[in-house]
């Protein structure tokens, strides 16, 4: 016959946690926050340069629409002549 004591347990006394401590802060964050705290204007340069390099306005969007419309299509060969 099967012992129901033996069957019948609490999970919790077999499984790891989860889900880690509320209290936890890992190295990653401990590190960003304490170069945050070193360098206030890092905030400020980020945007910066997520504005020169990703955010386009409406007319550079165009220009490179532009490009591509004049854009030539590639020979099959490169190295074969006409």
């Amino acid at each position: 016959m099967l012992d129901l004591a033996f069957v019948i347990r609490c999970p919790s006394d077999f499984a790891m946690p989860m889900l880690p401590s509320r209290d936890y802060v890992s190295e990653h964050t401990l590190f960003i926050r304490d170069l945050i705290d070193k360098k206030p204007d890092l905030r400020a340069k980020q945007r910066e340069g997520r504005a020169k390099w990703w955010d386009k306005t409406p007319a550079d969007l165009g220009e490179g629409q532009q490009m591509d419309e004049g854009r030539v299509a590639m020979l099959p060969y490169v190295y074969q002549t006409k």
